[in-house]
């Protein structure tokens, strides 16, 4: 946790500009340089160059490996090098040592410092370093220091860097603000809301598609081969421990079962105890005991209230359990009286009252009979968590001694999963779909990043309640398929595109019709079409009827026009006209327009410091060790 305040540049705004730049600088130096250029070889143990500064192979994998474990540590799962790569935390992680290098020595050229009384008091009101008391604690320093592989003298040279980090980012963009104009226009974008009238074109208003001859469709395979490529299939066996398989219910004993119940009864298997509490309120503890002596003389609790001018409604504050009642005195009071009993003047938080308990719902809890087999699949399944530590490991000894999953799976007696062929979707090759696979989104993925004899990481189920293995039994590259076999394919998608050429010739001529003044209601009834309308419709709307890319041009097209596009999946095209567009004034002094010139404000601030710190880097030069980068951060080798 330290270490991550440590190497923060900052909780405010320029300091999480510092980090967005780092974070995401390098991805753009590699789109406008090319791979080629950037990775160029330099030192043996030198990951990067950036001018006279080198980033050193061990500094970039003690970065890259803290990193890592900070993000084990959010997720709450183990996070494989292939994880991490995939998220590109490697290239995140050079990004950020390659910008601070940039900015460390541009500070260094502008000779800007930091004095030692700013860093000593930076220090001592750091809450991190407090004692108990609230005051700093060298003891305490000296202790989280050791503990994160730091000594003063590298912690200060830590912190002043980051101090002159954020000194040249507050330089560059610390008065920056988004200008009345783009705000604006922001706000246009958000809260324009647009009315259309618009029309479904079904696939039936294409007309008659004729048949095609075996000439076209060859033509119109050879056409498009590569849409019509074998995918790549892989086949797989998969090994799979879980507590829930591993439970076995019929083996807990009765004894077992009932301490288990005992010992959470209360808190899984009862209802505690609930009253419904009456109370009135007196000025002071004198009149509540005079009330309190009339009702022992016989007087109606509710005749008392009534004088008090209590209503009826107003005189039961509810029915609660002990822990819900939120006044201790009441709570014992109401909570030690018989059902139907007044209690003595009770002195609440909010002055003298009087309590009455009408009604008493007893605790009740459930019997051990009831919820017998709960209780036992609770009680195997703690057990099966112990047991599967132990079968990872021994199931783990005999992957190192090169045994594959079947004989695995025999020899332990367990079941073994044979999935494929299969594609990166799931797909087989007959159309139909595999089932999933254990280990949910990662199990597929590991798969096809995999080889045939590779002895592949386990996966762990979510929430440590397993574990996935998996051997790569068989590939089949992806392959050009024959005419022969996918003619029915290939027909298939003739036609829809045949469909989809008429449908849009026929929405062309009937935008024509309505641009020329023809009235929507008749262009839609001389095509045999269903008028609706659609009102306050704004940018990120969508609905069953108008998804996302319809939307998207209902706002691309100029009000009082027509056009059309595309509807959900085979449902053909939809043909609209903008009717109207609305935008409400932009009321700059309200609490949301503040906070959206702040958000557009940081977005500018971001792209200004991004592109001031590219410049940096263009001329000082950067060059990166692509060997040096990958043995840091554990990369196979090209």
């Amino acid at each position: 946790m330290m270490m991550n305040r440590i190497r923060k540049a900052g909780q405010g705004l320029i300091g999480k500009l510092i980090i967005t730049v780092m974070f995401g600088f390098l991805i753009l130096s590699f789109a406008i340089w090319g791979i080629g250029d950037i990775f160029r070889g330099y030192g043996r143990n030198s990951v990067a160059q950036v001018g006279k500064t080198e980033i050193g192979l061990e500094q970039m994998r003690v970065a890259y490996q803290n990193e890592v474990q900070n993000l084990t540590r959010q997720q709450r799962r183990s996070i494989t090098p292939e994880m991490a790569r995939a998220l590109g935390l490697d290239r995140q992680v050079l990004s950020r040592l390659v910008t601070e290098a940039v900015l460390d020595q541009t500070a260094s050229r502008m000779r800007l410092a930091v004095s030692d009384d700013t860093i000593r008091n930076l220090i001592f009101q750091d809450p991190v370093f407090r004692d108990a008391s609230g005051n700093f604690s060298p003891a305490r320093f000296n202790e989280l220091l050791r503990s994160n592989g730091l000594n003063e003298q590298n912690y200060v040279r830590e912190q002043r860097a980051t101090i002159l980090r954020q000194q040249i980012a507050e330089m560059v963009v610390g008065g920056v603000t988004a200008p009345v104009a783009l705000q604006e226009l922001g706000h246009r974008l958000r809260n324009e809301r647009r009315a259309v009238t618009f029309a479904k074109l079904p696939p039936a208003a294409a007309g008659e598609i004729a048949a095609p001859t075996e000439a076209q469709l060859k033509g119109y395979f050879d056409e498009r081969k590569a849409s019509f490529r074998a995918p790549e299939f892989r086949s797989a066996n998969v090994l799979t421990i879980s507590t829930e398989a591993l439970a076995d219910p019929s083996k807990v004993t009765d004894e077992e079962a009932k301490a288990r119940y005992e010992q959470v009864k209360a808190q899984r298997f009862g209802s505690p105890e609930k009253r419904t509490i009456q109370q009135i309120t007196f000025p002071n503890a004198e009149e509540a005991q005079a009330a309190k002596a009339k009702i022992d003389a016989g007087e109606a609790f509710e005749a008392i209230a009534a004088a008090r001018n209590v209503a009826e409604k107003d005189l039961t504050l509810g029915t609660f359990t002990r822990n819900q009642v939120f006044d201790p005195a009441v709570r014992e009071a109401a909570f030690a009286l018989a059902q139907g009993a007044v209690s003595a003047p009770v002195a609440s938080a909010f002055g003298s009252v009087l309590l009455r308990v009408p009604t008493i719902e007893l605790e009740h809890v459930r019997p051990f009979e009831e919820v017998a087999a709960e209780v036992r699949k609770d009680v195997a399944t703690s057990k099966a968590a112990s047991q599967l530590t132990d079968l990872h490991d021994r199931i783990e000894d005999q992957r190192a001694a090169a045994k594959p999953l079947a004989e695995i799976a025999r020899e332990f007696n367990l079941p073994l999963l044979t999935v494929g062929p299969v594609d990166a979707s799931l797909g087989k090759p007959d159309g139909t779909q595999e089932q999933p696979l254990p280990g949910g989104d990662a199990t597929l993925p590991a798969i096809f990043r995999s080889d045939i004899g590779v002895d592949n990481e386990a996966i762990r189920l979510p929430r440590d309640t397993g574990y996935v293995w998996f051997d790569v039994t068989k590939i089949e590259p992806s392959r050009e398929r024959t005419f022969d076999e996918v003619k029915g394919e290939v027909e298939r998608q003739w036609r829809a595109d045949e469909v989809a050429s008429k449908l849009s010739a026929k929405a062309r001529e009937l935008v024509q019709r309505l641009d020329s003044g023809e009235a929507f209601d008749a262009v839609a009834a001389s095509a045999g079409l269903v008028v609706e309308q659609a009102a306050e419709l704004g940018r990120q709307d969508q609905k069953p009827e108008l998804p996302a890319n319809v939307v998207s041009l209902i706002f691309g097209t100029p009000v009082g026009k027509s056009n059309s596009a595309l509807g959900a999946g085979d449902s053909g095209r939809i043909l609209f006209k903008v009717v109207s567009a609305t935008v409400p004034p932009y009321a700059r002094t309200t609490q949301e327009a503040e906070n959206f010139a702040r958000l557009l404000g940081s977005s500018v601030s971001e792209d200004i410091l991004a592109q001031y710190v590219a410049k940096l880097q263009s001329n000082l030069g950067v060059t990166v060790n692509e060997t040096a980068f990958r043995n840091a951060t554990g990369g196979a080798q090209n």
